[in-house]
């Protein structure tokens, strides 16, 4: 038995046109060898054009400066657009006002607006605040109703852990289009299947904002475990990476080759947005990038934001 050619016997990212957009998430410095981390990331993703990037933010006032800090340095540095991540947890809807006027004024035009997780004093259930708001969607129309932000929401291919059912969670995301949000962005996953399965459910229920996949190299399989909820780990993925857990460079290389190759699945599908959960390291999105065939924009980025109050 032989192994059927590929066309031309091509590899198998051959000739990848590069025509996908994509877009990178990273999390606030707690350090500042963290900051130094972290800007290098952004210094060598930032030529691939992303089309935002967004920062992520947790209940309580010393996570939501460090946002705040870091989305203001990406506009005054940089000519990246910057998506700030909002969460509904431990937050009235006077100080979320607050907050998202302070980002406007600033010149942020893009929100992730989440539930948010509950923190561990809370027992892992979410409870809403007093005077709060009691849920994503809720959160997007009150965002909606202040400023006239672009809204990115979550989506959960293989259900959201706290959904009563799929048909729930489904409605849950509709509500979330329907009050304004403009795309979602999903759990990382690791199953094609789940994901086009999901987006067939997706225009069922009527809606047809974009779903990006969200895209997660393997930096650590307990770390993977430890946040994949309902998300399934295939076997073979756990054979991939047997035996590397104090290998970390072998580990790295492996992630990428794998998350680039659930890449090429989705984009034979026909997917050309990827968002990728970067970790705040750059190396693995930007060879994934490569393979999938994108280079690097000579042209200096410009934001067209800009100086919009």
């Amino acid at each position: 038995m032989t192994a059927a050619a590929r066309p031309a016997e091509l590899p198998l990212f051959g000739q990848m046109p590069g025509d996908i957009s994509v877009s990178f998430e990273f999390f606030p410095p707690k350090s500042e060898k963290m900051e130094a981390q972290l800007w290098d990331a952004i210094t060598q993703l930032a030529p691939l054009a992303p089309s935002f990037v967004s920062v992520t933010y947790g209940a309580g006032g010393t996570t939501r400066e460090r946002t705040h800090a870091t989305v203001a340095r990406i506009i005054r540095e940089t000519g990246l657009v910057p998506a700030a991540h909002l969460t509904c947890v431990g937050a009235s809807k006077a100080e979320i006002a607050e907050i998202v006027d302070q980002y406007w004024d600033a010149g942020v035009r893009r929100i992730v607006a989440l539930r948010g997780d509950p923190p561990p004093a809370d027992g892992g259930k979410f409870v809403p605040h007093p005077e709060g708001y009691t849920s994503a969607a809720d959160l997007v129309a009150g965002l909606t109703a202040r400023h006239d932000f672009d809204i990115s929401v979550a989506a959960y291919p293989e259900v959201h852990p706290e959904a009563l059912s799929a048909e729930a969670d489904l409605d849950n995301l509709k509500r979330k289009i329907d009050a304004g949000a403009s795309r979602a962005i999903t759990q990382f996953f690791y199953s094609t299947d789940a994901y086009f399965r999901f987006l067939d459910k997706v225009l069922a229920a009527g809606i047809t904002a974009p779903i990006l996949p969200g895209i997660m190299p393997v930096t650590s399989f307990a770390a993977i475990r430890r946040m994949s909820g309902n998300t399934e780990i295939p076997g073979w993925l756990e054979a991939m990476f047997e035996g590397l857990d104090e290998r970390p460079g072998p580990r790295a290389l492996v992630a990428a080759v794998a998350a680039a190759d659930l890449c090429k699945r989705l984009y034979d599908g026909g997917v050309r947005d990827f968002h990728f959960y970067t970790l705040n390291k750059a190396e693995q999105a930007y060879a994934i990038c490569q393979l999938l065939g994108l280079r690097p924009n000579t042209k200096p980025v410009t934001n067209p934001v800009e100086n919009a109050a």
